[in-house]
């Protein structure tokens, strides 16, 4: 029998199941014509069952977790169908989904199932559960598509190895954040070459060392100013402050709801990204932070101006080309979401700030080293490190890239794909942000508890791409690239209001100047008649000098003092008008 150890990063995904967030990845597949179950089984057999962990079931001793061959391995029990109740429609679907969200794999055999629906809207739909001890979003893509191919019947036929496909060509942008985290693979890849080369090095070519001393001593500075970078990086992970508190924070319950929008054309997203000089992803996560923030409103959350939602985002850091391979070898980034901002160009260009503030840091490393060493601990320790990201964060935000054409599985075209990573710890939001097919679309799974109804955040990502083109034409290209101008462009009440506290605001410090004028002019008279009263008075004298001086600044200040403590009220005003418009 087979066995090999579980790497200690898969491990921490193994025991990170909980009651109400179960660590599977659920993804959703939509096919225009039935497909044949018998033809699914055996491109399941052909092409999936290749990857040898895919007939291997989890074993847990005092060592540690290890992958088992399954000696009575069950294609039958991998492979399931099953019906919609009723019309069958788009909100069965979503109810199904939500239901196998919560119902745990069997680890008594291979962690993962296929589940045929075979009465989707005059097609038929697959609802995938793969648990995430077995490889990340990534990985799985990769070996799923390795599942289809361009026409339905190469992708009938039983290769002797399955291909994999890759998610995009060079000259497409269909992963729209494969690009923008590029930087942050590239230092993963750095981090571990520069430490590693350093190492061996200095162990392992002694020789080269002493014939290359200007190399090394180059090395070393290098290395020293990546581990300065790194702490700097591990002290903002470790001191990170809550994000706002809102109504998609708190306690999850078990009982999860689903739910997913149609594609946005991407070639349309592209178009408003060129004529805003943002990117993909950007305008992406604007949308996002919009339609949250729409649904927070909807239900009676108070926003304030500088509220924000944390998403834990993750990020690919894997070689070139070892896309494909399985394991979990990712990292997490905390990114704020602007959600207190109302005007869409201004939370635009904010988010497009934040994201820039990304590039190049070393927090997706420093989380998967927090995964590899947590993995290797107590349970209970590692729930306790773990919960140094979970209870920072409202949500946990992906994306999943797919190729830009449409593929073929089993001879069945596929229309759409939809895949959901795990939410982990007290989080209770998921949002996904899937390409393929020519097409963006979202997808949203929630604690029920939290959010029983997450299509009222899935309908707004829509509206808020509209409004984003719709300001962006109503203000022209010369104020779309700036949000102040562009806001007072359109709406004059707030440039009124503007303009009033500025000049509120400079009344109230010309005040406090002539206040500490004042000050000076009533401390310099007590000084000269300090000066001239006698020794013996002097005493007196003093003391009321300290009385004239305790009174007479506090009268001079008591009406600027005034302005300044009404200023937060008048900028609370200013604030609640910005979100109402």
């Amino acid at each position: 029998m087979g066995r090999e150890r579980m790497s200690s990063v898969d491990t921490a995904w193994l025991r990170m199941d909980s009651p109400v967030n179960l660590m599977m990845i659920v993804g959703v597949h939509v096919f225009e014509d039935p497909i044949e179950y018998e033809n699914l089984r055996k491109v399941v057999q052909a092409r999936l069952l290749f990857y040898r962990r895919f007939k291997q079931k989890v074993q847990i001793d005092p060592n540690g977790a290890w992958w088992v061959d399954d000696e009575h391995f069950d294609l039958d029990q991998h492979v399931h169908r099953i019906s919609l109740p009723g019309k069958g429609g788009k909100r069965e679907l979503e109810k199904l989904v939500a239901a196998l969200s919560t119902e745990s794999l069997d680890f008594t055999r291979p962690l993962w199932q296929f589940h045929v629906v075979e009465n989707y809207q005059g097609g038929n739909a697959v609802v995938v559960r793969i648990h995430h001890c077995i490889a990340d979003g990534i990985a799985l893509i990769g070996v799923l598509l390795s599942m289809t191919a361009p026409t339905a019947e190469e992708s009938l036929a039983v290769p002797a190895a399955p291909s994999w496909i890759k998610t995009r060509s060079s000259a497409d942008n269909a992963n729209v954040w494969e690009d923008f985290f590029a930087p942050v693979t590239k230092v993963a890849a750095r981090t571990l070459k520069m430490t590693g080369d350093l190492a061996s090095t200095a162990l392992g070519e002694a020789n080269e060392v002493i014939q290359h001393p200007d190399v090394v001593a180059q090395r070393a500075v290098e290395v020293s100013s990546l581990l300065s970078h790194v702490a700097r990086d591990a002290a903002q992970i470790a001191l990170m402050a809550d994000d706002t508190p809102t109504s998609l924070k708190g306690k999850p319950g078990r009982a999860k709801c689903v739910a997913w929008t149609e594609p946005l054309p991407l070639t349309e997203v592209k178009t408003v990204c060129k004529a805003l000089g943002c990117s993909v992803n950007d305008v992406l996560l604007s949308c996002v932070a919009g339609a949250i923030r729409g649904y927070l409103l909807s239900v009676g959350d108070t926003i304030p101006c500088d509220a924000e939602i944390r998403a834990m985002v993750p990020v690919n850091l894997r070689s070139a080309g070892a896309e494909h391979k399985l394991g979990n070898k990712f990292g997490l980034v905390p990114l704020t979401l602007p959600v207190g901002i109302g005007n869409p160009l201004a939370r635009l260009y904010e988010v497009r700030r934040r994201m820039n503030d990304l590039k190049g840091g070393y927090q997706a490393v420093i989380a998967m080293g927090v995964l590899g060493l947590v993995g290797t601990l107590p349970r209970q320790v590692q729930a306790a490190a773990l919960s140094m990201f979970t209870n920072k964060a409202t949500a946990v935000m992906t994306n999943v890239p797919g190729p830009s054409e449409q593929l073929y599985m089993a001879g069945a075209k596929m229309s759409q794909i939809m895949f959901w990573v795990p939410q982990s710890g007290d989080i209770g939001l998921g949002v996904s942000i899937l390409s393929y097919g020519g097409g963006v679309q979202f997808g949203v799974i929630t604690s029920k508890k939290l959010c029983p109804q997450p299509s009222e955040i899935i309908d707004r990502f829509g509206p808020e791409f509209e409004r984003l083109i719709m300001t962006a034409m109503l203000v022209g290209p010369s104020l779309a690239v700036d949000p102040q101008a562009a806001e007072f462009e359109l709406f004059p009440e707030i440039k009124v209001e503007f303009d009033r506290m500025q000049a509120e605001a400079a009344k109230a410090a010309a005040a406090e100047r002539a206040a500490e004028r004042a000050r000076k002019a009533a401390t310099a008279t007590q000084v000269g008649k300090s000066a001239k009263r006698t020794k013996a008075g002097a005493a007196d004298a003093s003391s009321e000098g300290d009385d004239a001086r305790a009174s007479s600044p506090a009268k001079s200040a008591s009406k600027p003092a005034s302005v300044a403590a009404d200023a937060p009220k008048k900028r609370s005003r200013f604030a609640q008008l910005r979100a109402e418009t």
